[in-house]
């Protein structure tokens, strides 16, 4: 059961994938190395109901890519009390609500490109929670039946640009500023997770969900009051303390309990 009480659907992991050049879907049990099979389904389970095809590949023959492919992405500043002192700055009466543009989703194992306009690239470890279903004006008691299911997301930003022009869209905005997987798992509750970054094999933050003064079905109900969420809508829930600077050739982890970790490296985007 959830922290709320209810029902947890069954945990699967579900995953997009490139393969001899086209792009599918699929799913792969809960524990999962290189030869895992993956089922191929039928189509995009976030907005479909997809259901396997019997055609099962290896891991190791794919190239993942992100995980969905969101029409509107939907994040939150300083939803952390150790982040908001970190920064210097009050915490917001009302949640911090910004849209990062879906061109900016690149998929694990890719690379984060370092802006020409900036010289401080910052790593922001979070949870980002993936929609099932059109939700508007969802209580929070309902919350968890409109979510698909969660995954890792880096919510990278230009901190230098956030601080020059006082709002977070723009430095947020830049193409491959936000990495999103491995995959999508389902069957989880977010309340109480494990999550962090490391940066070239160093922790630079550890916290756990559970720190979050908006929780996950709060957030939904206070944003489908106003803006209606559609499948494959991504939600960002804001970062925990330790962020800090990335540098061309650094390689970024951002790891979540129950889901995985999700790799990137640097590199100039002059390259």
């Amino acid at each position: 059961m959830s922290i709320d009480g209810t029902v947890m659907v069954e945990r699967r992991r579900y995953v997009r994938f490139e393969h001899e050049g086209r792009v599918r879907f699929g799913r792969v049990a809960p524990t999962v190395d290189d030869h895992t099979p993956v089922e191929v389904l039928t189509g995009d389970p976030t907005r479909t109901d997809a259901v396997g095809t019997g055609e099962l590949l290896p891991m190791e023959v794919i190239r993942m890519l992100a995980p969905v492919v969101p029409g509107k992405i939907v994040a939150m500043g300083r939803n952390y009390a150790d982040h908001i002192a970190e920064t210097g700055m009050g915490t917001p009466p009302v949640p911090r609500l910004f849209f990062k543009p879906p061109s900016a989703v690149t998929g694990p194992d890719t690379e984060i490109r370092y802006p020409r306009q900036s010289h401080r690239v910052e790593y922001e470890a979070e949870l980002a929670v993936v929609m099932g279903r059109t939700a508007r004006n969802v209580p929070a008691a309902d919350a968890a039946a409109y979510v698909f299911g969660y995954t890792c997301a880096n919510d990278v930003t230009a901190r230098d640009i956030q601080k020059a022009d006082g709002q977070p869209s723009w430095a947020k905005a830049f193409d491959t500023f936000c990495p999103l997987g491995p995959w999508i798992v389902t069957g989880i509750d977010p309340g109480n997770l494990r999550i962090g970054a490391m940066v070239n094999g160093e922790y630079r933050q550890r916290s756990r969900t559970s720190h979050m003064l908006t929780p996950v079905a709060d957030l939904i109900e206070y944003i489908t009051a106003a803006v209606t969420l559609e499948p494959g809508d991504v939600i960002l829930t804001g970062t925990p303390a330790g962020v800090g600077p990335l540098e061309p050739g650094d390689r970024v982890s951002v790891f979540i309990e129950h889901i995985g970790t999700l790799r990137n490296t640097v590199v100039s985007g002059t390259e």
